[in-house]
């Protein structure tokens, strides 16, 4: 009991000794982290550092430290691989938005045709539906700001549109050329990544993704239950122009393709441990043929998923070697609003395939690289598959032989056709009046749409081919391609686009790439495949 009372006595002293110890020692830590000296030396203020700070106190005019501060970085990452960047606070919501999969805004599509900000799509329960916009309003004003009067952007008029859900826009329009005002409270506006997803034929689905957001999966996964509620057992998966996303959504797809616990991809750097990602749940479509179409710019999340698919032998891969970007970024907030997307490890296949291509000669012809391919010819001759042998190999339990270092290679290959690439044809569809002539036809003949039950309908039986022709020749002008001289394919090129946007009126994503998939080279290769 003499020893309990004691204890007791001395307790308050030794906490408090404890406690100025423990002071002690926290200076010292911190001390270090200053001074450059102890265990925290490489959180130490660095030259660049010293400089910002001399520039601050010394320099003989006032300048704008955040602003040397992002240019600074913007050098750094310069001297980095080409996917870090650095996103400027005005730069990353909009950055953010994008992979999120909504914004915040009036829930309307918009084209400028004549200097106009022209409504072309509402959507369907949304607030300006709710609130009485139509297809066809010029939005004049908004909550008092001018859109008119001089040359306006995308963005800048993106700006006075979008804003924090539950406010207001007071917009000013002109319907059937007469005023009004119609006002719309702003909400949450999804932005879906499946652009299509339909039945080919009673047996065959097709889905069309975008890009892998933070809803692709569930959106994924919506468009399977609804194709295999119509008799899918095959299906034409389209990752052609998906530049990529969250890694984690594509790993959810190829679960649901892949059997048992499967490794789907892992990630590995100096700095990161490897990583491996395994399937954990029986899949939805685990059985069942299954094409995955891919190009030169199907990047990152969609290689994760088609590489996995293709080391199984679970799918074939058809159409042209894919981007070659396989670096894991992971993004990191700044003080100041701004954020750092920075490159923390390296994808691999499940055969351990290094999906990245080599960007050791720079940024600029690493970005340039994709043209070479082109210009050499090699998106134009199956020969391109035998093209870039010089990376490791690697056996699949299917006897195939697949390569590491640069993109996913696909299986059959699928020229490009060279007339989607002609400067001038591209200059016209994607100029504003080849979208303002099917808009205009559009607007005049909104009836049509009623004799066709579906999409399908639609591409199989429209047949006002001529009369939409008739509306572009109308509507080009001068820096227009001449469409007298143009190749009889190209103007069956053009037809198809012209069909394919009238369709997205009507049946958006999914209508616009029905139509074109009836004449699409890799979707015909697809059903080939399919049919063995």
């Amino acid at each position: 009991m003499m020893g309990n009372k004691k204890l007791q006595v001395w307790l308050p002293l030794l906490f408090a000794i404890i406690m100025v110890a423990g002071m002690f020692l926290g200076y010292k830590i911190n001390d270090g982290k200053n001074s450059g000296k102890g265990f925290f030396s490489s959180n130490k203020r660095g030259a660049l550092q010293e400089a910002l700070d001399l520039i601050k106190m010394r320099y003989v005019d006032s300048v704008g430290i955040d602003t040397l501060e992002g240019k600074a970085i913007q050098e750094m990452m310069t001297h980095l691989d080409p996917h870090s960047v650095y996103l400027p606070p005005v730069e990353l919501q909009e950055a953010n938005e994008d992979l999120a999969g909504n914004f915040e805004g009036i829930g309307v599509e918009f084209n400028i045709f004549s200097d106009t900000v022209n409504v072309v799509y509402v959507n369907p329960n949304g607030p300006s539906d709710k609130a009485g916009l139509m297809i066809g309003d010029k939005i004049i004003k908004v909550n008092g700001a001018a859109l008119t009067g001089k040359p306006f952007t995308i963005d800048e008029i993106k700006k006075h549109i979008r804003g924090e859900r539950g406010s207001k826009a007071a917009l000013d329009v002109l319907r059937n050329g007469k005023p009004q005002v119609v006002t719309v409270t702003r909400g949450t506006i999804p932005v879906p990544s499946v652009d299509a997803a339909y039945m080919v034929d009673k047996n065959t689905g097709y889905i069309k993704l975008n890009k892998f957001t933070d809803n692709s999966y569930e959106e994924f996964m919506q468009a399977m239950e609804n194709l295999i509620k119509q008799g899918m057992q095959s299906l034409i998966y389209d990752l052609r122009g998906n530049g990529g996303g969250f890694m984690n959504e594509a790993v959810d797809m190829a679960d649901e393709f892949l059997d048992g616990d499967k490794l789907i991809v892992y990630t590995e750097g100096v700095n990161s441990k490897k990583r491996e990602y395994r399937c954990k749940r029986p899949g939805l479509f685990e059985k069942g043929k299954l094409v995955i179409l891919v190009d030169e710019l199907s990047a990152s999340a969609s290689e994760v998923l088609a590489g996995a698919l293709q080391d199984w032998c679970r799918a074939t891969i058809v159409g042209r070697r894919t981007f070659g970007k396989g670096l894991v970024q992971e993004q990191y907030s700044l003080s100041d609003g701004s954020a750092m997307r920075l490159t923390v490890a390296r994808y691999y296949t499940p055969l351990g395939r290094s999906i990245q291509r080599s960007y050791e000669n720079g940024k600029k012809v690493y970005m340039d690289q994709l043209w070479e391919r082109f210009s050499s010819g090699e998106m134009l001759s199956a020969d391109s598959i035998k093209i870039h042998n010089n990376g490791k190999r690697f056996a699949t339990a299917c006897r195939d032989t697949l390569f590491g270092g640069d993109g996913i290679t696909p299986s059959i290959f699928v020229p490009i056709d060279t007339s989607l690439v002609r400067q001038n044809i591209n200059r016209l569809i994607n100029g504003g009046n080849f979208n303002n002539a099917v808009y205009k036809y559009y607007l005049k003949n909104t009836t049509l749409f009623e004799k066709y039950k579906s999409s399908s309908d639609f591409t199989i039986n429209f047949t006002g081919n001529a009369e939409l022709w008739d509306e572009l020749l109308k509507s080009r002008n001068g820096d227009a391609a001449t469409l007298e001289k143009i190749s009889a394919k190209e103007k069956e090129l053009l037809q198809l686009r012209l069909k394919a946007l009238l369709a997205r009126y009507k049946w958006r994503n999914s209508g616009f790439f029905q139509v074109l998939n009836s004449s699409d080279a890799s979707v015909k290769k697809a059903l080939e495949v399919i049919a063995k």
